[in-house]
């Protein structure tokens, strides 16, 4: 049932695609059929990190078990089955629905925004848009409560398949903050938590609250009283910031409340609270925090940072487990692979769950669960997995992504069979539009990523980007001038104007082979023609570019062909205030 769902939606989706109209406004229909397009033949991505080198001993799995951008996990089990989803900012399709039958094979079944008419995204920032979306399910309906920041604020979308289709957006205009989640009692009541400024004037910067409400899911509104549940965090005289991120438990006639703490950066936590009623009061845990890695020593081997944003879980024998986000730096510092979805097993100690003890360093690979699936490779989307696209199906594979809504169909594998047809857009990769580029997540810190394409009509640029957000971006592109083929290595930095780092004419040919490889901040970028081994334009270009720290946001890089009409300036994006 679940696979004949995840294929009707993936039909729809490509349905939808193939005639993407201006409904939102913005930029000209493109025309696939009179329009200059980009082909390429395929695409290959495999990682080599060393944290994922070796076998797995028998009956272990690799964290994290989502790796890449995956932020902000949240997490609901119907029947055998687990169901998750993570933030997904302005990027588009929104909201990847992944399943698993145990909790790290996970396998993506479709999206909660999969149409351009139920947001836009215009003029967003990359980390804007889509933040921590929260599953739950009741009486055979799936719902996800998430926040459209700068894009319309808190709603509800439903589906009674997971796979979709999913409703349009069911606003709750008078739910302010962010982070909204569902929590449904033994009585039938459901109640919505959510975070937001505190009663009052907040005391310092970064003070917040958590709120609660009860909500009617028949009729999509708020009833009762709208009452600060947890105000400051698990410990208030300490001043803690940034309480987000909260779910709400039951379990042996106590009510969990746990949240995130201390922001989502090196100082992010995980604390827990319960009650005996639901409004509370509620009472901290005296070892709080249950989970962080601020307390481990800055110069470790391979470190795990940014703990926290954590979701639980029941198992089928009684066990709980906790899926929560963390990155994985190098150079102490930097992470290019953003915020990624971890698993780890939940201990109670006199009542209260313990994700990971103080003082521990979060491992890479430990025991799975006891119904955790044996004798198969964990996942494509951990460990050293090689990927690679052909593009000879009749619908984009599930993990391909946009830059914000798109406007128009310009990425297609039915104009000419075999081939992924994109055609060329005015918007480029330093707008707040939707710029013809088809993203992938950076998965690893070292990686190889790689192309073949035809060389593109003049009037256009054509190849890899590898993007952080509009303002931190390469560009490994080829073009026709009146001296030959040139390849070239764009970047863009901050406010700096954008740069040609190098250059190279190459013969006229048909193809070209575009390569991009990594090694932490350390980029390399080349190309080759025919069978020729690649010849390396550019070597150690400053990788910390596409790297959070110093992008700013909460996404991770992003890898794909991508194509720019140079023969017309991009139209202007209005960017929406604050």
């Amino acid at each position: 049932m679940i696979g004949c769902a995840s294929a009707l939606s993936r039909l729809a989706l490509a349905a939808l695609l193939s005639t993407v109209m201006s409904a939102c406004g913005g930029a000209k229909v493109v025309d696939p059929d009179t329009s200059p397009q980009v082909l390429f033949d395929w695409f290959e991505y495999s990682g080599r990190d060393a944290a994922f080198e070796g076998d797995l001993p028998p009956g272990h799995y690799r964290n994290p078990v989502l790796a890449g951008f995956h932020p902000d996990p949240s997490v609901v089990r119907v029947g055998d089955r687990y169901y998750l989803v993570n933030s997904t900012f302005a990027y588009f399709p929104g909201i990847a629905v992944f399943e698993s039958t145990d909790l790290v094979h996970w396998t993506q079944v479709g999206n909660v925004i999969d149409r351009p008419s139920q947001l836009d995204f215009d003029g967003l920032d990359v980390s804007e848009g889509i933040f921590a979306p929260t599953i739950e399910h009741r009486d055979g309906t799936f719902y996800v409560a998430t926040t459209a920041v700068q894009a319309g604020g808190n709603f509800i979308a439903t589906a009674t398949d997971p796979a979709g289709p999913w409703s349009d957006p069911h606003w709750l205009p008078s739910v302010g903050g962010i982070d909204p989640s569902l929590f449904c009692d033994d009585d039938g009541s459901a109640y919505l938590l959510h975070n937001d400024v505190p009663e009052g004037e907040p005391r310092y910067d970064g003070h917040r609250a958590i709120w609660m409400q009860q909500i009617d899911l028949e009729r999509m509104q708020m009833v009762g009283p709208h009452r600060v549940v947890l105000d400051g965090g698990a410990n208030p005289a300490s001043n803690p910031i940034w309480i987000e991120g909260p779910h709400l438990y039951k379990r042996d006639g106590w009510y969990y409340l746990s949240a995130a703490e201390g922001g989502t950066g090196p100082q992010h936590s995980q604390v827990v609270l319960r009650s005996r009623e639901i409004w509370g009061p509620y009472a901290p845990y005296v070892r709080n925090p249950i989970l962080t890695q601020r307390d481990q020593p800055a110069d470790r081997d391979l470190p795990i940072t940014n703990t926290g944003h954590a979701d639980l879980v029941e198992g089928p024998d009684g066990t709980w487990w906790a899926v929560f986000l963390a990155s994985r730096n190098y150079d102490r510092i930097h992470y290019n692979t953003g915020r990624e979805t971890f698993l780890l097993p939940v201990e109670w100690h006199d009542g209260w769950p313990v994700i990971l003890d103080a003082g521990k360093a979060l491992p890479y690979t430990l025991p799975g669960p006891s119904w955790m699936q044996r004798g198969t490779m964990q996942s494509p989307l951990t460990g050293n997995a090689r990927w690679r696209d052909e593009f000879d199906g009749d619908t984009l594979d599930l993990g391909w992504l946009r830059v914000r809504i798109p406007k128009a169909e310009w990425a297609s594998l039915r104009t000419h069979p075999g081939k992924l047809a994109i055609t060329p857009l005015a918007e480029g990769l330093d707008t707040r539009g939707n710029p013809a580029f088809l993203a992938r997540r950076q998965r690893h810190i070292a990686f190889d990523a790689s192309t073949l394409l035809a060389i593109p009509d003049a009037g256009i640029a054509a190849g890899i980007a590898a993007f952080q957000n509009q303002s931190h971006w390469y560009f490994l592109g080829v073009r026709r001038t009146e001296d030959g083929v040139e390849v070239f290595v764009e970047q863009r930095v901050g406010e700096a104007p954008t740069i040609v780092l190098a250059s190279h004419v190459i013969a006229a040919g048909d193809d070209i082979r575009l390569a991009i490889s990594a090694d932490g901040g350390r980029y390399a970028f080349g190309h080759a023609v025919g069978d020729g081994d690649v010849e390396w334009l550019l070597r150690d270009a400053e990788g910390t570019v596409l790297s959070t720290e110093r992008a700013g946001g909460f996404v991770g890089a992003m890898l794909g062909p991508y194509a720019r009409d140079e023969r017309v300036s991009p139209p202007r994006r209005p960017v929406p205030s604050p």
